[in-house]
């Protein structure tokens, strides 16, 4: 992790600011007052932003870039709880509740990220009511994405789980090649980070995705899922949901 060599003029950060859902309600002075507090960083694929356990006290705003949230077991088993790009917030619990980080944050690739410090930030929650109401806005779509993959865990067996996902992520990532029909998912995530995604291990991950690949649902080649037929997935990750489903009884 490297500070930025030369950060944007206050304008074009401002500018940027003004396309976050999270500060898009604010007044230009306010902006202004934002874009000053927050101080650029450079993370390299694979940097680590901050540890589980450590004490929070700066939150970050994604720049460019992606970011894995994740928890680690004693035993060292992650488990992905979900990936954040551009215009995220990361890092508010700790500094919001006083305790310590409850996951770990890693680069996925390189990243532009700005930091700004706890105390900064909680003043600026208690004195522009916006900016406040705007931030339980996010924080109520983050619990909603929890609800939804407490739920996904529960209804879906590994294989269900694994597309559904990558459908999830294929609406906020996915870049179609044939609309309707084929998408490119570049998440620049390994099958360990795949693995994680889902509960499963790394050989399992590889296993399916070669039969997904020999029955052109999808291909997987260096951190990006080639989506090569879109309608088929969907009915596949059905078919899971109703077989698990079945299963349970």
């Amino acid at each position: 992790m490297t500070a930025s060599s030369s950060p944007d003029p206050l304008r074009e950060r401002v500018a940027f600011l003004k396309t976050v859902p999270l500060f898009v309600s604010l007044n230009d002075t306010y902006l202004n007052s934002l874009a000053q507090s927050f101080r650029p960083r450079t993370y390299e694929k694979t940097d680590v932003i901050f540890r589980q356990g450590d004490n929070g006290h700066e939150v970050y705003l994604i720049r460019t870039g992606k970011v894995r949230i994740f928890k680690v077991s004693p035993s060292g088993q992650e488990t992905s709880i979900i990936l954040l790009s551009t215009g995220a917030l990361v890092g508010e619990y700790a500094v919001i509740d006083g305790r310590t980080r409850s996951a770990m944050a890693c680069a996925l690739e390189r990243c532009e990220i700005w930091e700004m410090a706890g105390s900064r930030f909680l003043q600026y929650v208690r004195e522009i009511p916006d900016f406040a109401l705007a931030l339980c806005r996010l924080l109520v779509a983050k619990v909603r994405w929890n609800a939804t993959y407490i739920e996904m865990i529960a209804q879906y067996d590994a294989a269900g789980r694994f597309l559904q996902i990558l459908l999830l992520y294929n609406e906020q990532f996915g870049k179609a090649v044939q609309a309707g029909k084929s998408y490119e998912l570049d998440l620049s995530l390994t099958q360990d980070d795949l693995a994680s995604l889902v509960g499963a291990r790394r050989e399992w991950v590889n296993r399916i995705l070669q039969t997904w690949r020999k029955r052109g649902l999808l291909d997987y080649q260096a951190g990006k899922i080639m989506i090569l037929d879109l309608p088929e997935v969907q009915q596949e990750r059905d078919r899971h949901f109703e077989a698990y489903q079945v299963e349970l009884g």
